[in-house]
């Protein structure tokens, strides 16, 4: 007799594993892939590497030991993978053969590495590289320990000079090198105060396509990405001619006569409002083609969940053998799809679509066999694959389970999908996760989830902190208002230079929707998000008392003085259409602080103290505010950890903010 299973804890974050960074090799045999786990005594991730032998369906761990080991890639001959991994305080990339053994490290450098790929003759392995803030004056134990401590100053030049998650950014950042393996030795490609990124080999083996942004002000002017092509040695450099705009996903055609990358040419437009579409270049000239300007969506994963990092790459796309097409993913109502195109333009086809978030994408040399990242109602990330050919549909299949033996033991709610339309008659998606054994003839207390960005998506994803409220007695409600993405270019634009209008509206109406369900109790209703979702909160507590709780988290409160206060606050010139000095009464009418006054609802407040997006005193100025008024109000800060707490924290701090937000509403729910 089966084991009746039991509810999500909180606890069980700690049992999660997930699936990061994988590869196919050539002939489509293997599949080498991370898998990421938390070693709850040494309160830390780690992450090692497994094979996947396709003949015998067989999973092999294929490196040991308390490490990160991560971004795998097979060699042009599927013989060995080249790796990165953090050892000894040192970055690094290493090599294993495909038959297995011991792994060897041929380079280990302080700083940032990224980016390996190889050269199609497999002499050589290209990346990028970025020097520490500090680097140590020698490898002595004195030097080391001195680089790690703060200096006596930091003396600031630039406009974009920290990044949330990776800190203060150093004088020079990252450039391209090589390493020839047949010389054991690495070359800088580029250099110079212009970074670069993505770079990727052409099919011959004899240049090196990268983006970066040579605008005289790149820190002014973010969204301009420019393509560059250079020999190996980083000389003979040309640019490739196109609109301005972001780039992202550099990839060759296989004959090397065309580059495809995702972007767009609306470089002054609100980050996200604009679609990414998929272009395609001539190598040696011509005119720049926009595959799929009328297919009204972006190119972008906008899909959000708590299980590692967010979404919102741009993923390459992948081309056919013969350079004919090309094959992307696509966001639609919640879902993350594949689609593939002609080369020349016309009608996206529907590869494979579903209930699910196709989050990476890899082929092997005859482009007939994918592996994929997927995520799902029912996994945190998953290895699947697909035999893609001519047919019509294609049917994948999950060949990794690595949190079977934990979702053995637990009652996954599957969400309920919901449209209800908004006060104008915009119609608006949302899904209802209801606690297990629900029984639709008692009264739940509910809470409203609103999810950041603004331009990001909710979907089909799995959600630990989602399925711990719901065990823990909620049905737990979330939505894709106006702003978000999967719901066309107007849907997302909508509320540029007006947050708090249309976006406010859906959440409204949705927890109008939620209201009526007979089951739910209206007057045990709460309310939470984090980054935009907190700025959402704040603006609802701030416009209504009908919510009997609320939880903050990471939140903006003030747009004036985030403007300064963020590590890229001096965007908010295109989202919110005005600056401190030329409009500051509409940055002023569009902050929650502004409404501080009307806040009746008891409002937990829960910031990260390094959190360099939303700055910890975004939080402090809304606290000190509440307390003033004597408002309930309780703060909780998170040393240490940035703006993804939620996603990638250490294990203890997210355990300690579940239980922070389950204990508010029980409080007053």
């Amino acid at each position: 007799m089966p084991t009746a299973k039991r509810a999500m804890r909180r606890e069980d974050l700690l049992d999660f594993q997930w699936v990061r960074g994988f590869d196919i090799s050539p002939d489509g045999s293997r599949i080498v892939y991370g898998r990421e786990w938390i070693d709850s005594k040494d309160n830390k991730y780690y992450a090692n590497l497994w094979m996947y032998d396709r003949a015998n369906d067989r999973h092999t761990q294929f490196t040991h030991g308390k490490h990160k080991d991560h971004s795998p890639v097979f060699s042009p001959g599927g013989t060995q993978v080249a790796f990165c991994s953090s050892r000894d305080k040192q970055n690094g990339i290493y090599l294993i053969g495909t038959e297995g053994g011991s792994e060897r490290a041929v380079l280990k450098q302080r700083g940032s590495i990224g980016g390996v790929s190889w050269s199609p003759d497999g002499t050589q392995l290209l990346f990028m590289y970025r020097a520490p803030y500090i680097e140590p004056a020698s490898e002595s134990a004195e030097d080391v320990k001195k680089s790690e401590e703060a200096p006596v100053y930091r003396h600031i030049k630039r406009l974009f000079y920290r990044l949330d998650g990776d800190g203060w950014r150093p004088a020079d950042g990252f450039h391209i090198w090589r390493y020839d393996l047949t010389r054991s030795r690495a070359v800088q490609v580029t250099r110079g105060k212009y970074e670069e990124s993505e770079p990727v080999f052409s099919p011959d083996g004899k240049s090196i396509a990268f983006t970066t942004n040579r605008r005289k002000d790149p820190d002014r002017d973010m969204q301009y990405r420019d393509i560059m092509i250079c020999d190996l040695s980083g000389k003979k450099e040309r640019k490739i001619a196109k609109p301005d705009g972001p780039v992202g996903g550099l990839s060759f055609s296989p004959d090397g006569k065309f580059l495809a990358y995702i972007g767009h040419d609306n470089p002054h437009d609100a980050w996200g409002a604009t679609n990414d579409n998929l272009w395609v270049v001539p190598v040696k000239g011509g005119r720049t083609k926009n595959l799929t300007r009328k297919f009204d969506t972006t190119l972008t994963d906008p899909s959000i969940t708590d299980m590692g990092e967010v979404g919102h790459g741009a993923p390459s796309a992948i081309w056919s053998a013969d350079s004919r097409h090309l094959l992307f993913t696509a966001p639609r109502h919640g879902s993350n799809d594949l689609y593939t195109i002609r080369r020349t333009g016309g009608t996206p086809r529907l590869v494979a679509g579903g209930k699910w978030d196709v989050q990476a994408i890899r082929a092997d040399r005859a482009r007939k066999t994918l592996a994929m990242v997927v995520c799902d109602t029912k996994s945190g990330g998953d290895l699947w694959t697909l035999e893609f050919g001519k047919e019509k549909k294609a049917s994948p299949r999950k060949v990794t389970d690595v949190n079977r033996r934990l979702f053995r033991q637990i009652d996954i709610g599957v969400p309920q999908q919901v449209w209800f339309k908004s006060y104008d008659g915009t119609k608006v998606q949302g899904w209802l996760l209801h606690p297990p054994k629900f029984n639709a003839r008692r009264k739940y207390p509910a809470i409203v989830e609103v999810h950041g960005g603004p331009r990001a998506m909710y979907g089909w994803g799995l959600f630990h902190e989602m399925q711990y409220l719901a065990a823990s007695g909620y049905v737990v409600f979330f939505t894709n208002p106006r702003g978000s993405q999967g719901y066309g270019e107007d849907f997302t634009r909508s509320i540029v230079g007006n947050w708090g209008g249309p976006d406010y509206e859906d959440v409204m109406a949705g927890t109008d929707a939620l209201c009526k369900l007979p089951y739910i109790d209206r007057k045990r209703v709460g309310i939470t998000g984090g980054s935009y979702g907190g700025y959402m909160t704040n603006w609802v507590v701030g416009h209504t008392h009908r919510f009997k709780a609320a939880v903050t988290q990471r939140s903006v409160v003030n747009l004036v003085s985030f403007f300064g206060s963020s590590d890229v606050g001096y965007d908010i010139k295109d989202e919110f259409q005005a600056t401190p000095w030329e409009k500051f009464e509409e940055l002023v009418r569009m902050s929650p602080l502004t409404y501080v006054k009307n806040v009746r609802t008891p409002l937990l407040i829960l910031h990260n103290e390094n959190d360099l997006r939303c700055g910890i005193e975004q939080a402090e100025e809304l606290f000190a505010c509440l307390k003033f008024l004597g408002r309930t109000v309780e703060f909780v800060r998170f040393p240490e950890e940035p703006h993804g707490l939620s996603r990638y924290g250490r294990p203890d701090r997210r355990m300690a903010r579940l239980q922070f937000i389950k204990e508010w509403f029980d409080r007053y729910m």
